[in-house]
């Protein structure tokens, strides 16, 4: 008996590699997703890809390990730097009321006494005026001046 040799036993060597296979295949898949929510147009998947991109590696950040220490550090930094803005605009409105205050008492003061003066002198006047007739009508009867 003869033996011929064998073709199907695969050869001996290292195995092949198929992950750049596997990777590439992916890639055009995703490529051809975006490609296609598109609708053909190149630019739109392009942007939108990057979006997702942003999107992705945001979350990835926001995910790793001390990330939390950070986000409540710079938490705290904002709420205090707020805090130090509104009570320094607070203490800013109460120096503007302090000074409308200081010019209504003022303003008040000033119309007060010139009300007043005017009100003595309107006085006088119905005073004099007064006095006059009051001797005018007594002279009438004799009895005044």
């Amino acid at each position: 008996m003869t033996t011929s040799p064998r073709t199907d036993i695969p050869k001996a060597g290292p195995p092949k590699n198929r992950i750049p296979l596997i990777l590439g295949l992916g890639a055009a898949g995703v490529l051809g997703y975006y490609f296609y929510t598109a609708g053909g147009d190149l630019n739109i998947a392009k942007k939108a890809a990057e979006h997702d991109a942003a999107k992705v590696s945001s979350s990835i950040r926001d995910e790793l390990p001390g990330r939390e220490k950070e986000v409540k550090t710079g938490a705290e930094e904002t709420m205090a730097r707020a805090g130090a803005t509104i009570d320094s605009k607070v203490e800013e409105g109460k120096q503007r009321i302090a000074e409308g205050v200081q010019r209504l008492d003022q303003g008040t003061q000033s119309t007060k006494s010139t009300v007043l003066g005017k009100i003595d002198e309107a006085d006088r006047k119905i005073e004099a005026e007064a006095a006059k007739a009051k001797g005018g009508i007594m002279s009438w009867f004799g009895w005044g001046k």
